[in-house]
């Protein structure tokens, strides 16, 4: 009996540390089953959308932000980054930002190439990574087709050679039209140069002056615009392909009192440019959808990481603004 009583004694403490243990072990599991609940809810609740532009010192690339921002306010659990560049040349930087963005697995990544090659290889990382990537604004080389889910922009071909048939139309049939361009090589650049070049090569005799190429730089395009119009009097008109560009060519045809005697074309339409057109600097703008790009792109991403099918071209379509419907419902919904 003695026995039993110190057999039962003996076995109590054994019984408690087991409790103690599994109680420990209970309490470790809890405390390793709430931490995984809340990271989960940390990423459903910052599903992380890269866009990647250009350039971030363009008033074109901010307003493709603000559509982008919009997009990513109207649905819950994803937040948006913005960055580009300091200028479109800077195609390495871009590159880099391409790679860090796989690096941090982003949810999605919204980018507009600066160059049509070298983001190739980033661009299939990305694939490579499951992150799907929507592409604006311009396009890449065929060797990277597969590693991208949409690419939204403009029909820059058909809209250059819209803009060859305004200067034929204006200028006739014979004379010197310049081309101040902005990077060569870019996919944008590719279709509204060509575009152009090819209407006015098809329908009329007109010797194409240039095209000079102003990295996208202001202060370079005015130089080589001023240039040109010294070396050529006689020439009939003058198509700028881009922004910045475009600023540049307005300036140099003011200060060199030529507002209004030859037929000016742009691509883009910020406060300069539209300046430009109420001055009689400019004649036709061709803007593109910039806030549109941003906030289909966001949303076309997101479609994708929520299992919708994505059409592979989506045309943003283009909007000639004149003098004339400057201050029009449609000009203003394109006007940045």
């Amino acid at each position: 009996m003695i026995r039993a009583v110190c057999c039962s004694v003996a076995r109590r403490p054994i019984t408690r540390r087991k409790q103690e243990s599994n109680m420990r072990r209970l309490l470790c599991a809890a405390t390793m089953l709430c931490a995984a609940v809340a990271v989960g809810q940390a990423h459903a609740a910052d599903r992380g959308i890269a866009v990647i532009v250009k350039t971030a010192n363009s008033n074109y690339w901010q307003n493709v932000r603000k559509g982008a921002a919009d997009a990513v306010a109207k649905v819950e659990n994803y937040t948006m980054t913005f960055q580009g560049p300091t200028s479109e040349s800077a195609v390495a930087d871009q590159v880099n930002m391409v790679a860090d963005a796989v690096t941090q697995k982003v949810a999605a990544i919204v980018l507009a190439p600066s160059d049509p090659d070298a983001l190739v290889p980033s661009i299939r990382k990305a694939w490579e990574a499951h992150i799907p990537v929507v592409l604006i604004d311009s396009m890449i080389s065929d060797s990277g087709a597969k590693y991208y889910q949409s690419f939204l922009a403009t029909d820059n071909e058909a809209a250059g050679e819209a803009l060859g048939k305004e200067m034929v139309d204006h200028v006739g049939q014979t004379g010197k039209v310049a081309i101040m361009s902005y990077v060569p090589g870019v996919g944008s650049e590719i279709g509204r140069v060509g575009g152009f070049r090819k209407y006015i090569a098809e329908h009329s005799h007109i010797q194409i002056v240039g095209p000079f190429y102003s990295q996208s730089q202001m202060a370079l395009a005015m130089n080589q615009t001023t240039d040109v119009l010294a070396s050529n009097p006689d020439l009939k008109g003058i198509f700028a392909a881009n922004e910045m560009t475009a600023v540049g060519v307005g300036r140099a045809i003011q200060q060199a009192g030529k507002s209004g005697k030859l037929y000016a074309i742009a691509f883009d339409g910020n406060e300069d440019e539209q300046g430009f057109v109420r001055s009689g600097t400019f004649q036709l703008l061709a803007v593109q959808g910039s806030y549109a790009m941003g906030a289909k792109g966001v949303e076309t991403a997101i479609g994708v990481l929520t299992g919708a099918k994505p059409t592979k071209y989506v045309n943003t379509g283009v909007v000639f603004v004149t003098s004339a419907n400057l201050d029009s419902p449609e000009a203003k919904q394109v006007l940045y």
